[in-house]
């Protein structure tokens, strides 16, 4: 089931195994029949760790969303709560619990399990409103790491970037650390610890204060990561931005990838029938898992969208080609071996298919004027064309009220190339806003700018040129079909995110000081001592392994360009990444906006 996560340099089966036992252990303290009661939020990242069969083996019988009310009839004797230690749903819980029948027989018990963490907070709410006392066991389920791939792990944090740079609230750091200690018990300790940014740093206090406090930690297991990079979101702001141009990345920003899962409009998954004309079309969106264990989808997923075409249609002809093999299957041992092969091949044809009607809804989007225009403008950004005045594009993308996402994305962007904005020009996009979209916004437009996202130009200087230049992070000859660099994955720009780990490894960070102390927050390393005997000695040729944290969330294609580092010949390195939360710059911008709710009188 779980064969994709085993299938890169570092086995998260290991990981997701560590899960699931955790899990098992809890549900076998409520010894009897369970009911589950779900933080509709965690049903996602619950779904990669554990199936519903696991669940089942372990007496639950029952499942259902948290909503207020009662409590749907369950012949069950015990209801266990998964929540997040969050104000809003203990409300829920004590509403459902105080509306429990008490007279009923024989009586319920009832559980909670707080993920990732418990918090006293919640539970002296629940006293206070009564019902601390009902529950039996109050426990916490540590859901750090979520090993999504085989090179990829997310905590699935939706705010922890806001959390961080708005409120500086640093529970999620708090917890990236924990997952982090989590992984060097199970893959040994990293030697070296390199970051940038005000959480990096904290976070490595936090490890390195961790491992202090609880020596016992100290595991003898031979380090399978070499290097640990910590990197915060805000030292490169551009980059989610950007809109994603590898197939992966586009399926994120135009349809939203939840927890591996999508959904897709299935008009183009009906299968055809002969003279039904469009008749019985399917209602429902349909969804697909996206993962590596699909053989076509690790191939092309990472590609820029315009070379995903030609490796369809060689696909297609391969495939046409091993079913017309059965015609040439002669003898009994001929016709044998085809038939054992079918299952593969008809698994291939499907995947085939479907991705083919993804890549067709795609190119509809892609083809079309308006998002030539405003990948236009966003490339100009980036190269750094016309950065510092007001963008005509933008004006009549406001005046003809297009979704106001698409307009703070490019406001925001345009700030970002332009190390914030003149004041004159910040004044007049505001004004257009708030004008159009409503008076309401202004604390969306606050919290852009406190983030550094949306800021006046206070230096009067402007550093990105330097940036840009010193990085290369515009490259006018791309190839998008053999890429030689990763700035393929956005046609043109190279993510700063992924240029600083690749220069980290080859030629060091000693080359680009000068460009780091123009990003924001602290550049640091560290070293971990390692016990006697555990000093890796690398065999001829052995790649280095790194571990890119993203604190703050990170792009699919960002992944896609760390992914591409990981496969050059003479890289050296192999990545995996880790991260709060899997952003597109939609999704992100959605996490600061906040509504002003009109006076209830």
């Amino acid at each position: 089931m779980a064969a994709h996560l085993s299938s890169g340099r570092v086995n998260l089966t290991a990981l997701r195994e560590a899960g699931r036992r955790e899990l098992r252990e809890f549900l076998d303290k409520c010894a009897g029949s369970k009911a589950i009661v779900w933080d509709e939020y965690l049903t996602g990242p619950f779904g990669l760790i554990a199936q519903y069969s696991l669940l089942k083996e372990h007496e639950v019988e029952k499942m259902f969303t948290l909503k207020p009310g009662r409590l749907p009839q369950a012949d069950v004797k015990n209801v266990i709560f998964f929540v997040r230690p969050r104000l809003e749903l203990m409300d829920i819980i004590t509403d459902n619990v105080l509306r429990e029948d008490r007279g009923r027989s024989p009586q319920r018990d009832f559980h909670i399990l707080f993920v990732p963490r418990r918090s006293l907070l919640c539970e002296q709410w629940l006293k206070e409103q009564g019902v601390l006392g009902s529950f039996i066991h109050r426990e916490q389920y540590s859901l750090d790491l979520i090993p999504f791939d085989g090179d990829l792990l997310s905590m699935e944090s939706e705010s922890a970037f806001k959390e961080c740079y708005l409120e500086s609230d640093q529970t999620s750091l708090y917890h990236a650390a924990k997952g982090l200690m989590t992984l060097q018990a199970l893959y040994g300790t990293i030697p070296q610890i390199f970051g940038k940014g005000e959480c990096a740093r904290h976070v490595a206090n936090m490890m390195i204060r961790m491992k202090r406090e609880f020596p016992g930690s100290q595991n003898s297991i031979f380090p399978v990561f070499d290097t640990l990079l910590l990197l915060d979101r805000n030292v490169d702001l551009l980059t989610p931005l950007a809109t994603q141009l590898t197939y992966e990345g586009l399926i994120d920003e135009i349809y939203g990838i939840q927890n591996t899962y999508v959904k897709l409009p299935p008009e183009k998954f009906a299968p055809k029938k002969q003279g039904e004309g469009g008749k019985d079309l399917p209602t429902e969106p349909k969804k697909l898992q996206l993962n590596s264990a699909e053989e076509l989808y690790a191939e092309i997923r990472d590609k820029n969208f315009n070379a995903v075409g030609s490796v369809l249609s060689k696909k297609a002809k391969i495939i046409s080609a091993a079913f017309e093999e059965r015609h040439h299957a002669k003898t009994v041992g001929e016709i044998k071996q085809f038939v054992s092969q079918l299952p593969h091949m008809q698994a291939a044809r499907s995947s085939l298919a479907n991705h083919t009607s993804i890549a067709e809804l795609i190119k509809d989007i892609t083809t079309s004027e308006d998002f030539f225009d405003n990948l236009t403008v966003e490339q100009e950004f980036m190269s750094g064309i016309d950065t510092d005045k007001v963008n005509n594009y933008i004006e009549d993308c406001i005046a003809q009220k297009h979704p106001l996402i698409k307009i703070l994305r490019l406001v925001c962007l345009q700030s970002v190339c332009n190390s914030g904005l003149k004041q004159k020009v910040l004044d007049h996009y505001k004004r257009e806003i708030l004008q159009t979209y409503g008076y309401e916004h202004i604390l969306t437009l606050n919290n852009l700018e406190k983030a550094g996202l949306l800021k006046p130009q206070t230096s009067g200087r402007n550093n990105y040129p330097t940036i840009r230049k010193t990085l290369r992070l515009w490259m006018d000859d791309v190839n998008e079909q053999n890429p030689n660099d990763i700035s393929y994955v956005y046609s043109g720009y190279a993510p700063l995110s992924v240029r600083l780990a690749q220069l980290l490894a080859r030629p060091g960070w000693r080359s680009i000081e000068e460009v780091l102390k123009m990003l924001p927050g602290p550049h640091f390393e560290e070293r971990q001592q390692l016990p006697t005997g555990l000093q890796k000695k690398r065999q001829h040729g052995e790649n280095r392994v790194t571990l890119v944290f993203f604190l703050g969330g990170v792009t699919y294609a960002e992944i896609a360009a760390l992914r591409f580092l990981s496969q050059m010949e003479d890289g050296g390195t192999e990545y995996v990444i880790a991260t709060t939360k899997l952003i597109n710059g939609t999704s992100w911008i959605k996490s600061l906006m906040e509504k002003l709710e009109p006076a209830p009188f």
